[in-house]
């Protein structure tokens, strides 16, 4: 089965440039809106801090200017919570550039406040709420544009650090030391934001394939239907009207009629009983799946002009965890050479050794190409509504098992089935 992974690149530009499919774009919309709104509230946050911080520990001087950076601040991070309720995807897009305007604003009331006064501790304050901006940045889930904003945090930090020496008295040293916890919250902020956007593509690409294993599902039940009635109006259906049809010499009183009617309608049970076993073979429950590969064999010979040797030798004669995706694999498989592999012969092995369960079917028909079981060209043919083979594939994969198809050396075709066992 096709797994169609979403583009990364895509993905870059949170993944609203069009992908076709409105329930991944709504999960990645919902993600990104939600980063949007904890940068908001660590804006906000950021905002109480610097108000608190010139309130309560007020500069010498400059006070006016300072206060005319924190106002405009305030005003800019309460405008920023109207678009965090339901924003545009442009402006999702977009949106790291804000932490930009949250730097230049704590950077512009650290300096303020460092050149107020020869001695002050409002800078040196001021200077741990640089830490929010990598935090911030980390909601991105976008490692490059998180990088964009850590690093220029890391550089403007220790700038205003060493402009704010003066006022606080602080060594080089400890500059430096504190220079690096801000390196690393940033470099943290990168590795979480790595990890976020992982999960979020996890997530988005677990939708996608369970929409598409959900529509592949509705598929095979439709081709099963569909099989269902032409299999009963091509066979059964057809003896009971032939059986109708020859009532009216019976009425007559022919005595060969009778035979004719006894003929078709015993021909009808026969195969209303073989459709009945494919669809729940009761046996596969009652006898193990040797016995039911062996009555599988049996009702596809009656029924065709096949000869079909069963080898269940190496198989227990006791029911398996594999059996019900085996006999799957194996009426899948029988099918298909019935219609396509033009074969006279088939044989059909079961083994179970070393912890695996494994189905051989070889025929000696037309054979195949590489390119015909390749996983390209069972995609395609699953596009088109064929899906037995390819939905076979799938099952055993999902079980941990495998599906091979190959040609055979001189002329048909090699097919194996393989399920793991638990001890």
């Amino acid at each position: 089965m096709s797994r169609r992974r979403i583009s990364r690149a895509g993905f870059t530009a949170w993944g609203f440039s069009g992908s076709g499919e409105p329930a991944l774009d709504r999960i990645l919309y919902q993600h990104a809106l939600l980063g949007l709104r904890v940068q908001v509230v660590l804006r906000l946050t950021l905002t109480v801090f610097l108000v608190l911080v010139v309130a309560l520990d007020p500069p010498a001087q400059l006070r006016a200017p300072i206060w005319a950076v924190v106002g405009a601040y305030l005003a800019w991070a309460l405008a920023s919570i109207a678009p965090a309720r339901r924003a545009a995807r442009r402006t999702l897009r977009w949106a790291w550039l804000a932490l930009l305007v949250d730097l230049l604003a704590l950077t512009a009331v650290a300096v303020l406040a460092a050149r107020s006064d020869q001695t002050s501790w409002t800078s040196d304050v001021l200077l741990t709420g640089f830490a929010f901006i990598p935090m911030a940045a980390a909601t991105q889930l976008r490692p490059a544009v998180c990088a964009a904003i850590a690093v220029p945090t890391t550089l403007v930090f220790l700038l205003t650090s060493a402009a704010a020496r003066s006022a606080n008295g602080e060594p080089w040293s400890s500059v430096l030391l504190h220079t690096l916890v801000i390196a690393g919250l940033g470099a943290g902020s990168i590795l979480l934001s790595a990890v976020a956007r992982s999960r979020v593509l996890t997530i988005a690409t677990l939708a996608r394939e369970r929409s598409e294993l959900l529509d592949d599902a509705v598929r095979i039940e439709a081709r099963e239907r569909r099989e269902l009635a032409e299999a009963l109006h091509d066979g059964a259906l057809q003896f009971v009207l032939a059986a109708r049809a020859e009532m009216d010499a019976v009425r007559r009183g022919e005595p060969v009629a009778i035979d004719r009617v006894d003929t078709a309608l015993a021909q009808s049970g026969r195969l209303l009983r073989s459709t009945l076993a494919a669809l729940n073979p009761a046996v596969l429950e009652r006898h193990g799946l040797s016995t039911a590969i062996t009555e599988l064999a049996r009702a596809t010979e009656s029924s065709s002009d096949l000869s079909i040797l069963v080898d269940t030798a190496a198989w227990p004669d006791h029911p398996t965890a594999a059996d019900a995706l085996l006999f799957a694999a194996a009426r899948e498989l029988l099918g298909n050479v019935v219609r396509h592999a033009r074969a006279r012969h088939v044989e059909m092995t079961l083994e179970h050794a070393d912890g695996q369960a494994r189905l051989v079917v070889v025929d000696d028909g037309i054979g195949i190409t590489d390119d015909d079981v390749s996983q390209q060209s069972l995609d395609a043919r699953m596009a088109n509504g064929h899906l037995g083979l390819a939905s076979r594939r799938v099952r055993l994969a999902v079980a941990g098992g495998s599906l091979s198809v190959r040609p055979r050396t001189g002329s048909g075709t090699v097919a194996v089935a393989t399920v793991p066992l638990e001890p």
